[in-house]
């Protein structure tokens, strides 16, 4: 969401938003604790409070396919928990056609193709996991590509949710859980031996197991490594602390996110100029990050075809020549 979005719908509304989304934006942020956790969930629910209308919703979706756009951006994959929101829009159903409809919407407007990932919240009990994987289910196909687990890895075991995964795989959609973030390497694994994830929200503690960063490798399994939030949540105490450039020569495919741009106050291109200026990677290797998201995607082959050959396009065109002097009379 924008932070100028956020800003103006609570004001229509006549919300007070706490000064961290306001006058202290964006927030200083620590995952490392609880207490750091919760004040980050916190300021997350406050945002997603300013959202109680069909139009307000259409609204964040096309914005945020619009700034996808901006930042050359294609292909979107939103992940999304309709149960957070069923209560204001009727049950969770109706939520996920809105979303799915602002969707098509925001597709057909911005030129970049939105779809959707529902995901499960894992501090809450499992069947309500197998709820939304059942909801899913439903969609495949028609809108929605994965199934995803969120929130603080610490207070939910991946084995919990089993069941859920295991309707959203029978359905071909995509095993995305979040792990190896606030938890070590074996949140990663149980991510991959239980959930059979497909891709791995954040994953950057794998570079602490060496036989993990290798079984990545082997597979090709996607990390969705999101630099400056690693900083933002204290995962790393600076952008040269994430281990980028450790899992990209060790063959762990990448793609750069920003996680959640409202909160951390940076969004996707920063995560490239992280890549490149702080990590030294080249045009080349830039290209490459940029092929291994939409190898990771879930766009059908023809999207994929199409947007690798704009990547080889942008890495063969000569960068712009530096302006000369000015010429006097």
């Amino acid at each position: 969401m924008r932070h100028a979005t956020v800003i103006g719908l609570a004001a229509e509304q006549g919300l007070r938003l706490p000064e961290a989304l306001t006058t202290e934006w964006p927030p200083a942020l620590s995952g490392g604790d609880e207490r750091g956790w919760f004040r980050f969930q916190r300021l997350y629910d406050v945002a997603r409070s300013v959202l109680r209308t069909a139009p307000q919703v259409r609204r964040l979706v096309l914005e945020a396919a619009e700034d996808e756009a901006a930042e050359g951006s294609r292909w979107l994959e939103l992940q999304v928990d309709p149960s957070g929101y069923a209560a204001r829009f009727g049950g969770i159903t109706a939520f996920t056609d809105l979303v799915i409809d602002a969707s098509r919407e925001a597709s057909a407007a911005s030129g970049v193709e939105v779809s959707l990932i529902i995901a499960a919240n894992r501090t809450r009990h499992p069947l309500d996991a197998r709820t939304l994987a059942r909801l899913a289910t439903q969609y495949a196909g028609r809108g929605v590509v994965g199934f995803g687990l969120s929130n603080d890895e610490r207070r939910g075991d991946a084995r919990s949710f089993a069941r859920a995964f295991d309707l959203a795989e029978r359905a071909g959609l995509l095993s995305a859980p979040h792990g190896g973030e606030l938890a070590g390497a074996e949140s990663i694994w149980a991510c991959l031996d239980v959930l059979h994830a497909g891709r791995i929200g954040h994953g950057v503690r794998s570079v602490e197991d060496p036989d993990l960063m290798s079984w990545l490798a082997d597979r090709q399994i996607t990390l969705e490594v999101c630099p400056l939030s690693n900083v933002g949540l204290g995962v790393y105490p600076d952008a040269g602390a994430v281990p980028l450039r450790t899992l990209f020569d060790a063959g762990v495919p990448l793609a750069l996110g920003a996680d959640d741009p409202l909160l951390f106050g940076s969004r996707l291109v920063a995560q490239y100029q992280v890549a490149r200026d702080v990590h030294g990677f080249s045009d080349a290797e830039l290209a490459e990050l940029a092929r291994m998201s939409v190898r990771g995607s879930t766009a059908p082959p023809a999207v994929r075809a199409r947007l690798l050959t704009e990547i080889d396009t942008w890495l063969a065109t000569p960068p712009p020549a530096p302006p000369g002097p000015p010429e006097f009379a």
